[in-house]
């Protein structure tokens, strides 16, 4: 009889130690699971937020350009009406308007640079906002610049309206200066 029970609880110590192997094993591969889990969530997590990061900075920079577009408007109402030029008959924003304007003028009549550099000769007021303008738009292209991880907006600005008025008003500062 005793050898029975000790048979007994040899099966009964054997049995429980197979259990707590086998527990041990299911318990390791749901802990693998678990953190196979956890890192896809983790990696999901730093996806998202590198996805809000960008569209708050797309944001800011929206609204500073808004800021920005209306300082530069600002500045380019005297000088239009020192060179008598109309802004764009358009939809688009009135800065844009303005610039269209002024371009689409100068494309028609080359004087319209003369205009300018006279105004800009004559006039310390237009002078003040030439300079403002160049300054203020050249910042706000290298901010762009700085921003744009892929370069395609910034180089919207440099190669469209902005870039071709910097160009402009760069080119009769210049003249107006080397005529004092």
């Amino acid at each position: 009889m005793n050898n029975t029970i000790m048979l007994i609880l040899i099966i009964v110590c054997a049995f429980c130690s197979l259990c707590s192997v086998f527990f041990i094993i299911s318990t390791n591969r749901n802990i693998g699971n678990v953190t196979k889990t956890l890192t896809y969530q983790y990696n999901l997590l730093v996806k998202i937020q590198n996805v809000l990061k960008n569209k708050f900075s797309v944001n800011e920079t929206t609204d500073k350009a808004e800021i920005i577009y209306q300082d530069l408007l600002q500045d380019l109402i005297p000088i239009m009406a020192a060179m008598d030029v109309m802004p764009r008959n358009s939809s688009e924003h009135p800065l844009w308007r303005a610039l269209g304007g002024i371009m689409d003028e100068y494309a028609k009549n080359p004087f319209v640079l003369e205009k300018l550099r006279r105004a800009i000769k004559l006039d310390s007021n237009i002078a003040h906002n030439v300079s403002h303008y160049l300054n203020r738009a050249n910042l706000f292209l290298q901010h762009m610049a700085s921003t744009d991880t892929d370069g395609i907006l910034s180089t919207t600005f440099t190669d469209g309206l902005l870039g071709q008025s910097l160009t402009f008003f760069a080119q009769a500062q210049a003249l107006a200066n080397t005529d004092k």
